[in-house]
Parts: structure tokens; sequence; C-alpha cells
């Protein structure tokens, strides 16, 4: 099981990176370190509810609306399970949930309350695929939202968010390449950056502020 990845390990990965794509290696020198920065004392439960707010929506947005449902409940930095439940669905509307992340919310809450997801303990026992496939059981959570878990949460080393817009469209950029791969075939290219994927993501994430980026097309 991966235990997980802290900044002392962010040079080894980087030269590793480096060692085995060229392509990879440029992107490096042009972004300069890895500024990685996980969030490891956070419970599961609050990293997915944190995750499902930005699920689709640029960060400004998704910040707009947590800080709402944040101060719902002053004084505390975050709301329990039970609270969230009890929350009415207009009062979420207000916040800026949509119907279907309300719904999403309350199942994360539910699965809680029933054991289903799990303590930030028990999650740092399980290996990346036992997580994505429990939690995926969870209504409206998809294999992306879980791997935001792994990678800001769980500080796992190896992950590579393949559905993520981002990264195919950086991997697209720096490889040169007409159009995104699909996330089947960026999982078979990417193979050789593995036990470091995760700051490969972490790097394509920041291609689109590269001075001489260009979107596709362009």
């Amino acid at each position: 099981m991966n235990t997980g990845v802290s900044g002392s390990d962010y040079q080894a990965a980087v030269s590793h990176l480096a060692a085995v794509d060229a392509d990879m290696a440029r992107l490096i020198e042009q972004v300069g370190p890895c500024l990685h920065e996980a969030k490891p004392a956070r419970e599961p439960y609050e990293a997915l509810i944190r995750a499902v707010a930005y699920q689709q929506l640029h960060v400004r947005a998704g910040d707009a609306m947590l800080a709402r449902l944040l101060a719902l409940f002053p004084g505390q930095p975050f709301p329990g399970a039970e609270q969230v439940l009890l929350i009415a669905p207009d009062t979420l509307r207000a916040c800026g949930f949509s119907g279907r992340k309300i719904e999403t919310l309350h199942a994360i809450a539910a699965g809680v309350i029933s054991g289903l997801v799990p303590s930030l303990d028990e999650a740092q026992t399980l290996d990346d695929e036992a997580l994505v496939a429990r939690l995926t059981s969870l209504r409206g959570i998809g294999r992306w939202t879980v791997e935001m878990l792994l990678i800001y949460t769980l500080q796992r080393p190896d992950i590579l968010p393949v559905d993520d817009f981002g990264v195919r469209e950086g991997y697209r950029f720096i490889k040169a390449l007409e159009r995104a791969p699909t996330p089947k075939q960026l999982q078979a290219m990417a193979e050789a950056w593995s036990p470091f994927r995760t700051v490969a993501a972490w790097y394509l994430w920041r291609v689109p502020a590269l001075p001489h980026y260009r979107k596709p097309g362009r």
C-alpha cells in the first residue's frame, strides 16, 4: 500500500520524471520546484464534501459555495455529518449547491454514519483501489473525486487523474499532440512516470500558466 508523499520526496519524484521523459523534464524546468500542498489533517468526510463543491466549477465558485456552507455553522471549523443531513435542501441551494450535489452531500454524510466513509485513520490502512471501489459506491461520487482525496488528504504518491481535463490537456501540450489523449490512452502512456504520478499531475496542472501555452486549435 502507498503510504504517502511529503515535501522531502518531491526531489526524488522530479528526478525520476525528468529522467524518464524529456518533455516532462522541460516542463519541470519551466515551472520550477514542486510546490504541491496537501491537507493531511482533514477527515475523508470533509475532503469529499469539499471536492463535491468544486466538481465542474471554477475554483472561485467552489470557494464561494463552501464559504456559504461554513457560514451556517459559525464557531466551528466544519459541520458534522449529522448537521449536514439536517440542512434543508433550500438552504443548500442558497449556498449554490445543485440538486444533484445536495443528494451527494447527503449520501456522504449518511455514509459517515453507516461507516462506509472511513475515518482518516482507517483510510490510511486502505490501498488506493480499495478506497476508489468503496467510495464510488456513494451516489454522485466518481473516481475523480476519490482521487482528489487520495492526492490532497492521503498524500498518495502515484495518482494520475486521467479523467481530469487539465491533466489530459497538459499532456497534449507538452507532447505537441493535435488532441488530448483519452483517459485510457493517457493511463498507458504515463506508465513510465510511476511511482510518482501525483507529482506529474501537479506539473501538468501548471501548463495553462505557461507564457507560451496555447489552447487547442490556436
